[in-house]
């Protein structure tokens, strides 16, 4: 049997509540130590405790780190789901299980381990009251042992886990030692996969989007933030306002330069965001779907008042309770068009957390300078799992502001008129409160205001202001970032596609090259609106396939509206089903669809 060298997925199934979270954390970060390009995936229920969870990590040699379809290890600490758990392995691969689930072994084309946990615990556990919390640091010992890894990268990992709780740190290495010396004596390796060194991570972090989110939001300057607890969007706020609290305090006085304020709903925390934006702060909220269509009415008062603010939005199945814990690209229409009337709003679409950290920063940037509410489009694979980054680098430049007229500007006869576009790039110019000047001062106003900010219903009025908003629009198409373009010159056919998507698009590429033969081409959408880089890359291909997590095609109606004559060159490939996608799914429905053509 020829050995299979970091190149495997693990799953363990276990029970929400159970505590496996730290195992699983501790098992993928060993990996990480060893130099292996890992990512981790949680699926887990959205009530507290008893439903089934998964976990998976992933380890690649060639640095592929977006979700497998399929299973090569399995480690099953769940009666509920164990039957199916194991009928969805496919020939070939490892099936850890706990001998407590009386589990028949019926299938020859896969490995079992059978491992007496309740006995290694006993043995390695003397308190009964803690056997449970370290039973599942047992897995990680026994895939230690079967899988090769260091044990001291077990510990160290172990110890980076409970770091500041050391007796919790000793009783888990301890278990996590107590497994592997039972598979040692107890089982006999019969499967190919296993571990060696590398030296891929060198300098990298992991590092959840969330948490990216936050740093970003510190680094660009924020002071006010509102928010409501909703998942998957709840630890960006969180996060940051740890962040905050470490590193945005007055040194002199010890309090606060910030305010995070948890409101009593979605509609309070948008209101307050878009107020403390037209006080002048760089304010900002975050929130899920259903917290997006609360917002609505608010965030297009924001579009025609003009009136800056930053919204995460951390996508998830729904709507309403929906599926909270499983992940979704569905709000791209919501987010590109939120509110009645006629709005259109800057989307931005970043696909790593690297680029969160960059994107939270240029949203504040965009927000001030388009004077206008800008999404950060995240989702829950994204703003919840685990991934490997880059250090972030340190912002080198100042914060853009946009055009803000001063009491100096005034004092020496500028003239300001608070809706008027004076640049012709749609754009006006505003005043902030504390402007002492008696000529700074005008009405915020909704739909319903001439350039002065003066009340009119007039027909005139109103068309001259959205064609104005609309130009406005046209001018975001060269400031937002722009698409990332890989062309292959023999290349008649192109993926299109946004955020996480980006890896499981990246690894297609390799296996329909390996696979099939078929050079493709790769255009990153990173924001909306769009620019003239996307049509001239669907006018280059014969076919562009884009690529979305959710079930309606939103981003492919969405292009369909823009490219106009050459939107027949569009097909759409569509991942629906609440898990992360993963690169074999796209293959395959490309392949069946190229069949068709």
């Amino acid at each position: 049997m020829d050995p299979v060298i970091n190149d495997f997925s693990i799953q363990v199934a276990t029970v929400n509540g159970s505590g496996s979270q730290t195992a699983n954390n501790v098992l993928m970060r060993s990996l990480f130590q060893l130099g292996i390009p890992v990512s981790g995936k949680n699926i887990f229920p959205s009530n507290i405790a008893g439903l089934p969870t998964w976990f998976t990590i992933r380890a690649n040699k060639d640095g592929w780190t977006a979700r497998k379809k399929e299973i090569d290890i399995l480690v099953a600490m769940n009666a509920v789901t164990v039957e199916d758990d194991f009928r969805n392995l496919k020939p070939g691969s490892v099936a850890i299980y706990n001998t407590e689930l009386k589990y028949t072994e019926n299938r020859t084309d896969i490995t079992y381990y059978a491992v007496n946990f309740p006995e290694i615990v006993r043995q390695c556990c003397p308190e009964t009251k803690l056997r449970k919390l370290v039973t599942n640091m047992v897995y990680v010992g026994i895939l230690q042992h079967l899988l090769s890894i260091e044990p001291a990268e077990i510990e160290k990992a172990i110890r980076k886990a409970f770091k500041t709780k050391a007796k919790a740190a000793d009783l888990n290495v301890t278990a996590a030692k107590a497994g592997a010396e039972w598979a040692a004596k107890n089982l006999q390796k019969k499967d190919p996969f296993r571990v060696q060194r590398m030296d891929k991570n060198k300098g990298k972090i992991i590092i959840e989007g969330n948490a990216a989110a936050g740093i970003g939001c510190m680094m660009a300057g924020v002071t006010f933030a509102s928010w409501y607890p909703i998942t998957p969007s709840s630890s960006l706020c969180e996060s940051m306002l740890e962040y905050m609290e470490k590193y945005r305090m007055d040194p002199e006085t010890g309090k606060p330069t910030f305010a995070i304020v948890q409101a009593e709903d979605e509609l309070a925390a948008i209101g307050m965001a878009l107020g403390a934006g037209w006080a002048g702060a760089r304010s900002m909220t975050s929130t899920a779907g259903p917290g997006i269509s609360l917002m609505a009415e608010f965030i297009g008062l924001g579009y025609y008042a003009e009136v800056p603010a930053v919204i995460f939005d951390v996508q998830r199945v729904g709507p309403s309770t929906g599926l909270p814990t499983r992940t979704a690209q569905g709000d791209i229409r919501s987010m590109a068009y939120l509110s009645h009337g006629d709005c259109k709003h800057i989307v931005l679409l970043p696909d790593s957390p690297e680029e969160i950290y960059e994107f939270a920063q240029t949203a504040f940037d965009l927000t001030e300078r388009f004077q206008t509410p800008v999404f950060v489009g995240l989702d829950l694979d994204l703003g919840m799992n685990n991934w490997m980054s880059d250090p972030f680098p340190y912002p080198q430049k100042g914060l853009d502001r946009g055009k803000i007229i001063t009491k100096a500007d005034l004092d020496r006869g500028v003239k300001f008129e608070r809706y008027r576009d004076v640049d012709g790039d749609g754009i006006p110019y505003r005043t902030i409160p504390g402007n002492e000047h008696p000529l700074a001062s005008y009405f915020t106003r909704g739909s319903g205001h001439n350039e002065r900010a003066e009340y009119t219903e007039k027909a005139d009025d109103y068309q001259r202001n959205m064609d104005r908003l609309a130009r406005k629009y046209e001018t975001a198409r060269k400031c937002v970032p722009q698409p990332e373009v890989h062309n292959d010159e023999k290349a008649r056919i192109g993926f299109l596609a946004f955020g996480s998507s980006h890896l499981a698009i990246v690894e297609s590429q390799d296996q329909l090259r390996k696979e099939h033969g078929l050079a493709t081409s790769y255009l990153r959408l990173r924001a909306l609106p769009t620019n003239g880089a996307v049509k001239e890359f669907v006018q280059r291909h014969d076919r562009v396939y884009v690529v979305e997590q959710n079930r309606d095609g939103q981003m492919f109606d969405i292009l369909r509206l823009e490219l106009g004559a050459d939107q027949g060159k569009l097909r759409s490939i569509r991942h629906y089903n609440g898990y992360p996608i993963d690169a074999r799914s796209v293959t395959d429905a490309l392949v069946a669809s190229e069949k068709e053509s």
